[in-house]
């Protein structure tokens, strides 16, 4: 069991991110359960960006052993919007948070010594979503098929699909999932099983952010 005490923590906005960063932190070399069957990071999803509020950031940075806590979340149609967003919830616990967040995620130490990080997707200063980041990890070798399910999904939208214009990179990397070996398999799987790939030097800012802000 999972004990709500572990002085490391993530915040995240939903499911998926909560099932791909321990995969994609995995695969890059660092074990995610420790020898005490525990995570080196907790992760808390949160169930959308708008339940990560000044209260809950104060509390988490107040709660007990807390050491080191960080904000995964999406940029979906403007980073420099969502920072504005982040740092106006984080002013009133953390007052020594600068005006804009640097191209390599925020780290910073509070005012009583904590460690604290905040990642935008997909890298702090495109707009889009995890989906986006994960695009990163298609592979070379299916960079033309990748193409072919971008135009796909477009088409798909012209055609009357439903989804959200925002949700365009949702729909493009599943589509492309739905055509790999096994179709359809959930994004977190598709790094567990190199369908992604995970050591890519795209998403390699966001794996030293991690290490650098969790101290692993």
């Amino acid at each position: 069991m999972v004990k709500s005490d572990n002085p490391k923590k993530l915040l995240v906005e939903g499911k998926d991110d909560l099932r791909v960063i321990p995969e994609l932190i995995e695969k890059n070399g660092i074990t995610w359960v420790d020898n005490k069957r525990q995570p080196i990071v907790l992760i808390e999803e949160c169930e959308g960006y708008e339940n990560i509020t000044s209260d809950l950031i104060y509390t988490e940075l107040q709660t007990g052993r807390r050491t080191h806590l960080g904000l995964v979340v999406d940029a979906d149609d403007d980073a420099s919007l969502r920072w504005q967003s982040i740092r106006n919830a984080c002013l009133p616990s953390i007052a020594n948070i600068p005006e804009e967040i640097p191209a390599t995620g925020l780290i910073i130490n509070t005012p009583d010594g904590k460690r604290f990080g905040v990642w935008i997707m997909p890298d702090n200063i495109m707009e889009g979503m995890l989906e986006t980041f994960l695009s990163y990890m298609i592979p070379q070798q299916g960079e033309s098929l990748w193409k072919y399910a971008q135009e796909v999904a477009w088409e798909a939208k012209n055609q009357g699909a439903i989804f959200k214009d925002s949700y365009i990179h949702k729909a493009e990397i599943y589509t492309w999932l739905a055509w790999q070996d096994e179709p359809g398999r959930q994004i977190h799987q598709a790094i567990k099983y190199n369908i992604l790939n995970p050591q890519d030097v795209k998403v390699q800012g966001f794996i030293t952010w991690f290490k650098t802000l969790y101290a692993l």
